[in-house]
């Protein structure tokens, strides 16, 4: 099989992480499997860039002398806020010819530019969704999963959330013991599935500013498996109901509820990721009650029952 050609596009003020963690994902899977990737780097004129980390990146060509790749790569970056047009035009043009086209990060921004997204479901980094929305009405942007996937092209989160889409890509070429042989090899043991969210519950709630607020947040984390409901929590604040449910969204920027949820589901996919605990062991400790409710709430939230979860992103060896 002829080697998939990948194509990462650098310009002045891209993170260079956006690019670097991609390849060398790609590379692994390449040291892995001989032949199956070869990756090239390209700038506008072929000169020199620079990161916004203050590395300076060499090239391989120039865009208007590179042939059109398997994967091409846009990362993110300051770069990419106020992109030079000519890059922007060349996305547009040579971009669908790709076989499968990803942005990292604010990459984003790049090919909403381009009108690469319209009509098209896509992310970028949580910081910048309402930005990609406002300024590209026609994109639908979704500002939670760590990447998406739309036909040929695929979006993704911020910084390392590519490394995430990247193994994506090696395990649907290559299958998934190489991603997974590879993501031990980086250190990154585990992959995230592209509809994990970009925050964990603690990241995505805000803390607390009154420290009983902060209190039962830490709670909360430390016993999944206790009495959660409002009326329990609210007590331990020292709190009404109503008054705690009200201060509590105020201040973490979301319900009592949908924060337990979270917790309860983190909690969960922990220890299916990292312990041999049986399904009915973890719904317990987790805070679930019964295997049925915490496989109701994985394929709500993941879209994957736990035990295909467990499948799909548990290490053949737990460390």
């Amino acid at each position: 099989m002829a080697p998939r050609t990948v194509l990462a596009v650098l310009f002045d003020g891209l993170q260079s992480l956006d690019v670097t963690g991609p390849l060398e994902v790609f590379a692994g899977a390449d040291l892995l499997s001989p032949g199956a990737y070869r990756i090239r780097t390209a700038s506008l004129d072929g000169a020199p860039v620079r990161t916004t980390s203050g590395l300076t990146l060499v090239p391989d060509e120039s865009l208007t002398g590179a042939k059109d790749p398997d994967i091409l790569l846009i990362p993110g970056g300051p770069g990419t806020l106020r992109p030079d047009p000519r890059l922007v035009d060349w996305v547009r043009e040579r971009g669908p010819r790709a076989a499968r086209l990803v942005s990292v990060c604010t990459g984003a921004a790049v090919l909403a530019g381009a009108g690469l997204l319209d009509g098209r479901r896509a992310t970028t980094h949580w910081a910048y969704c309402d930005r990609l929305a406002r300024e590209h009405p026609a994109v639908e942007v979704d500002p939670d999963p760590v990447y998406v996937r739309d036909g040929h092209i695929s979006t993704s989160a911020g910084v390392t959330a590519g490394i995430d889409l990247a193994l994506a890509l090696v395990e649907e070429d290559l299958g998934r013991d190489a991603a997974l042989t590879i993501a031990r090899h980086l250190v990154v043991f585990l992959r995230r599935p592209g509809n994990q969210a970009q925050f964990s519950a603690q990241l995505a709630a805000q803390t607390a500013h009154r420290e009983p607020l902060r209190d039962v947040q830490r709670w909360i984390t430390d016993h999944p498996d206790a009495d959660l409901s409002v009326d329990t929590l609210a007590d331990r604040a020292r709190l009404s109901p109503r008054h705690f449910a009200r201060a509590f969204r105020a201040e973490t920027g979301m319900t009592p509820g949908r924060y337990v949820d979270r917790v309860r589901l983190e909690h969960a996919r922990r220890l299916l990721e990292d312990t041999a605990d049986g399904v009915e062991e973890i719904a317990r400790t987790s805070g679930y009650g019964t295997p049925e409710a915490m496989r109701r709430a994985f394929v709500r939230t993941l879209g994957t029952p736990p035990a295909e979860y467990r499948r799909r992103f548990r290490p053949a060896t737990t460390p």
